[in-house]
Order: structure tokens, then C-alpha cells, then sequence
């Protein structure tokens, strides 16, 4: 089994195994198994998942920026948390993403 032990002042705090692994002690264990975590659905994925969806796609910030319209560090904003898309942007930024959702000006 590879188990990655994180610890906070010398004391064991997390394991962190692989994903199949964990399965095979709950299921040892007697216990349900959980479905896999999902990668965020494209189409109604919320703004704060801009940068997961842009790099799912294999865009660099500099690549959806000028797809976009806009700079390399206008994106770094909206991806930060530190600015808000206006309409027209979020509309552009979703139909490049596949985004429907923001498309639709929402």
C-alpha cells in the first residue's frame, strides 16, 4: 500500500492513499464505496472554477486571454477571485470554455 503521511508539529495530522486503495478498505471495512470525485461539468460550472476548466482544456492564461479579448493579467484577475467578468466577457469566456451557462450571460 502507498500511503503518503502529512504530518503538523511531528505529529501525524492526514493519509493520503491512492484513490483505487482507499476503495479496497472500505470495501474490507464493510463499508460503501464512494463514487469518484468528478472534474467540474463545463456546463454550469461556476466562475471559481475558471482556471480548473481552462487548464482541463490545455489553454495557457495567455491563450483564453487573447480568445477572450482580453489580457493575460485582466484573466489572472477573474481567475483570482479579485475582479468579476462583466457580461460581455463572461459570455466570450463561456463560449470558448463550453461553458453554457455563462453564455447565456448568467
Amino acid at each position: 500500500m502507498s500511503v503518503q503521511v502529512i504530518t503538523r508539529d511531528g505529529e501525524a495530522e492526514y493519509a493520503v492513499l491512492p484513490w483505487a486503495e482507499y476503495q479496497a478498505l472500505l470495501q474490507a471495512a464493510g463499508r460503501a464505496i464512494p463514487a469518484a470525485p468528478q472534474e467540474p461539468t463545463a456546463a454550469a460550472a461556476p466562475l471559481n472554477q475558471l482556471a480548473a476548466l481552462r487548464e482541463a482544456q490545455g489553454l495557457s492564461q495567455a491563450d483564453l486571454a487573447r480568445a477572450v479579448g482580453i489580457s493575460p493579467h485582466y484573466l489572472n484577475l477573474f481567475e483570482s477571485g479579485e475582479r468579476q467578468p462583466d457580461g460581455a466577457i463572461l459570455r466570450a469566456l463561456g463560449r470558448v470554455l463550453g461553458v453554457s451557462a455563462w453564455e447565456q450571460g448568467s
